[in-house]
């Protein structure tokens, strides 16, 4: 029988605690949401970014510099707390039963990092109804483009949903460009996945339940980027519309009229559509014997997530 005193609770923080950060590192080196979003350092309660659609454009210096000021509209992601707790029983401890524990700290690591994809997926999934930078639904058919570089003018009412019919109400799919700097979809972290201990044999817990506490602790939140790098359908998912997708996002142009210059590199699916995706970007040639020009025209993401 294992004795409960500070150096048994010592190592069975050690333990613990090392088995959750080494699965956490395993599963973050090969996770899903850094792929579709970027992770953008917070030091505050929130993060506002105004600058997503008023940053300005490049042009021949003559004169004065032209300062362009920041966007009026706020948008903002408040940092959010996020915690899952383990309690370990105190017999366990005493019986040396400890191996089954962790086991449990490196499913908590892997949680860890599956929450972070989780979170991330939502965004995709929650985009037809949740607000971004302009104010409307990230994935919407009116966002405001104005005839003006200085956001003045009558604006245009430019779509990021591909639709065929109005009563398109299949599985969604999503076209995505991940090659700038930042991405679609904003990953704010305000701290790192923490795993705390209470682990005084004085401690309420142990006195009254006779469990020793361990808890995962986050701060963050996510949020949307650019509107014009993410296109989303309900519509079937075949190679004219994935044709479609691709020529809609590549014609988003900035305020002013310029083109914008964004080109689609993954195409986001659930598992269920992961067959109609291959048949469209994996293929070397057509059913008809005709090459397919959509061969690996970009990357194809299966996020289980968006099951």
């Amino acid at each position: 029988m294992v004795i409960l005193n500070n150096t048994t609770l010592n190592n069975l923080r050690t333990t613990i605690r090392g088995e959750f950060n080494v699965a956490f590192k395993n599963a973050n080196a090969v996770s899903m949401y850094k792929r579709l979003a970027t992770t953008i350092q917070s030091s505050s309660k929130t993060n506002t970014y105004d600058w997503l659609g008023k940053f300005p454009q490049m042009r021949e210096w003559v004169g004065s510099r032209v300062l362009k000021d920041m966007s009026e509209s706020s948008y903002q992601i408040a940092n959010k707390k996020y915690e899952a707790t383990l309690g370990v029983d105190r017999t366990d401890i005493e019986d040396d039963n400890l191996g089954l524990y962790s086991t449990i700290a490196q499913s908590m690591g892997q949680e860890a990092n599956d929450f972070l994809d989780r979170k991330v997926a939502e965004l995709l999934k929650n985009g037809f109804s949740s607000t971004c930078y302009d104010g409307q639904n990230f994935f919407d058919e009116e966002h405001p483009v104005y005839p003006n570089a200085d956001g003045t003018g009558e604006a245009d009412s430019v779509s990021n949903i591909l639709k065929k019919t109005d009563a398109d109400a299949g599985t969604p799919w999503f076209l995505l460009s991940l090659n700038r700097p930042l991405k679609p979809l904003i990953h704010q972290q305000r701290t790192g996945m923490e795993l705390e201990s209470l682990t005084d044999t004085k401690d309420e817990s142990v006195f009254m339940e006779d469990k020793i506490r361990f808890g995962i602790r986050y701060r963050g939140n996510f949020g949307y980027g650019l509107w014009q790098q993410a296109v989303a359908s309900k519509a079937n998912l075949d190679a004219a519309n994935f044709e479609s997708a691709y020529k809609l996002m590549q014609s988003f142009k900035r305020d002013g009229g310029d083109p914008m210059g964004i080109v689609p590199t993954a195409l986001v699916v659930p598992p269920e559509l992961q067959s109609d995706a291959e048949k469209i970007l994996k293929r070397t040639a057509l059913d008809n014997g005709a090459g397919n020009i959509n061969y690996n025209k970009v990357e194809l993401i299966v996020n289980p997530w968006l099951a």
